[in-house]
């Protein structure tokens, strides 16, 4: 496994990965009746820098990295991540957190910050307080998840 900088020809992979991630509707606010066109610009839109884990030539995980704001904000960063439903449970998740945190270091970024960490996404809250990120604000039922109706977000954030 490894990760690299996506490329152009990397499109119908990470459209693979984002789009169904997108069409449910549980972790990303995002509308979930976007276009596969309006995903992609969207995850890899000229302000983001976004990457891919791959293995055997097929891409199994994907992410971004920008700055989290303009002007006094620019130190801090933000990533999004999205993990293929074929490789859940393999730690691409955390493989990828671990090369942002890293390659933001690189960049000059002085914290990570996760704006919307929809709450009932268990498994992205354990993993980012297990990969150092505390949770330093909740925003009550910021969120309408299609099932659990409206949840708490969470914004996390890791000095780096």
């Amino acid at each position: 496994m490894h990760i690299r900088r996506a490329e152009a020809g990397d499109t119908a992979g990470i459209a693979a990965i984002i789009v169904p991630t997108i069409r449910e509707g549980t972790t990303y606010a995002l509308d979930a009746a976007m276009s596969e066109a309006d995903a992609l610009a969207y995850w890899m839109a000229p302000d983001k820098e976004t990457f891919v884990a791959e293995e055997d030539g097929v891409i199994l995980g994907t992410y971004f990295l920008r700055a989290n704001q303009a002007g006094g904000g620019k130190h801090v960063c933000n990533c999004g991540y999205m993990t293929s439903r074929a490789a859940t449970g393999r730690g691409i998740a955390r493989l990828m957190c671990a090369h942002s945190l890293e390659h933001a270091r690189s960049r000059g970024y002085r914290a990570m910050q996760f704006n919307f960490v929809v709450s009932t996404n268990e498994r992205a809250v354990k993993l980012w307080q297990a990969m150092g990120f505390t949770i330093v604000g909740r925003l009550p039922l910021a969120f309408h998840h299609p099932t659990a109706g409206d949840v708490d977000a969470l914004v996390m954030h890791q000095p780096l």
